[in-house]
């Protein structure tokens, strides 16, 4: 594995947990109030298009990040449809 390997699973490691305290917060309360439907809307939209896009270029980083990270956000986006 490369240097350049290396900083992208890091840099996707940080990006992809920083959604993780968000998702858990409104898994437990069931609170979605003060999140936006759109920006979770748009944001869930294009983590998804950077998913395929790392399928397409067959980049891991790019792939591992983005999946797990689609998971967090496609979670909250449907708490947010779900309890407003």
């Amino acid at each position: 594995m490369n240097l350049i390997t290396i900083l992208g699973l890091i840099a996707a490691t940080c990006t992809t947990i920083s959604f993780l305290p968000q998702a858990i917060k409104t898994i437990r309360s069931k609170h979605t109030k003060d999140l936006s439907f759109g920006m979770y809307a748009v944001l869930t939209i294009g983590v998804f298009l950077w998913f395929v896009y790392g399928i397409f270029i067959k980049d891991i980083p790019v792939i591992l990040a983005n999946g797990i990270t689609l998971v967090f956000t496609a979670t909250i986006l449907c708490l947010i449809i779900k309890y407003k």
